[in-house]
């Protein structure tokens, strides 16, 4: 009976370390992502986003599922940015063909939030100097407003004074959304093509 007792005493404990150990190791709150997050935002990055209907710069009006058919890297600027967003939606190309070369298929996407002078014409020409992948949107200004604000997004049109060479106040941020699991990460403006790349990588691989 007693070595019967020690034996079960013994199974228990074993089991007990297996469930702790699991307990310990597995992605905090079941969040499948938890080992390649590195920012954080109010409510969670599944707060980001929301579903929309803009033109793209084919003058085709275009939905957010239609939009974001494959990891992609979302940026929101204006063509006629002088360096911030040249620089920006660069080196979100230089982070989509990093990704390239690993076998993993992503995409650049601009929003203007410049519509009066953004038309898809011009979204075009800017979009296919970046990176021949990058796909531009805009809409009216009540469309890319409230995409704006469904990534917690802010910009202003500084076009009091003068309505054609006027600058636009806006956020920085790029974000990632994949198919089926929505906008998973952010990235700020210091992060370099390459770490940009490893972090997408590291999603895309978690997801599947």
């Amino acid at each position: 009976m007693t070595e019967r007792r020690l034996m079960l005493l013994g199974v228990l404990a074993t089991l007990l370390v297996l469930v702790t150990g699991w307990l310990w190791l597995r992605p905090a709150g079941g969040d499948q992502f938890a080992q390649c997050r590195r920012s954080a935002v109010a409510g969670g990055t599944e707060a980001l986003g929301g579903s929309f209907t803009l033109t793209d710069e084919n003058g085709q009006r275009v939905t957010d599922q239609q939009v974001f058919d494959r990891p992609t890297i979302l940026y929101m600027g204006y063509t006629y940015c002088p360096d911030v967003c040249p620089m920006d939606t660069a080196r979100n190309a230089a982070a989509v063909d990093v990704l390239a070369e690993r076998g993993i298929s992503a995409r650049p996407v601009f929003v203007s939030v410049d519509p009066a002078r953004d038309t898809p014409e011009q979204l075009r020409f800017f979009t296919d100097a970046i990176h021949p992948e990058m796909l531009g949107l805009t809409g009216s200004i009540e469309e890319v407003t409230a995409v704006s604000q469904a990534w917690r997004g802010y910009f202003r049109i500084n076009d009091s004074e003068d309505k054609e060479n006027y600058l636009v106040d806006h956020t920085t941020n790029s974000f990632l959304v994949l198919p089926g699991h929505g906008t998973v990460e952010f990235f700020t403006r210091e992060v370099s093509p390459e770490e940009m790349a490893d972090r997408v990588a590291c999603f895309v691989e978690a997801a599947g």
